[in-house]
């Protein structure tokens, strides 16, 4: 992606967040799209692309594109073979949502 690619889709991004019913859609999928973004981090800062991520896990870039698209939530194994492939640690842990309501 070069950098007119990127500030182009940071400024649709940016008009898009003005419409209530998509930051309704957007907040409904935090965690899938946290999930992605934290996967394509991994893979960038190991400077890999899907196809080298793809032989050190022994599938396709094409499973590696689908687990980069946040629209699936892959096993804890398949999580731990990606940062084994891009040299990083996989850590879980869980949080308390940001608006959590209390429940009596």
């Amino acid at each position: 992606m070069t950098k007119r690619d990127s500030l182009l889709a940071r400024d649709a991004f940016e008009e898009w967040r003005k419409d209530p019913e998509f930051v309704a859609a957007y907040d409904a999928l935090e965690e899938e799209f946290a999930l992605a973004e934290a996967l394509i981090k991994a893979r960038a800062q190991a400077s890999m692309t899907q196809e080298d991520v793809a032989k050190a896990m022994g599938t396709t870039q094409a499973a590696i594109a689908r687990l980069e698209s946040g629209r699936s939530m892959p096993s804890t194994r398949t999580l731990q073979r990606f940062a084994d492939a891009t040299g990083t640690k996989l850590r879980i842990r869980f949080e308390k949502p940001k608006s959590s309501a209390k429940v009596s």
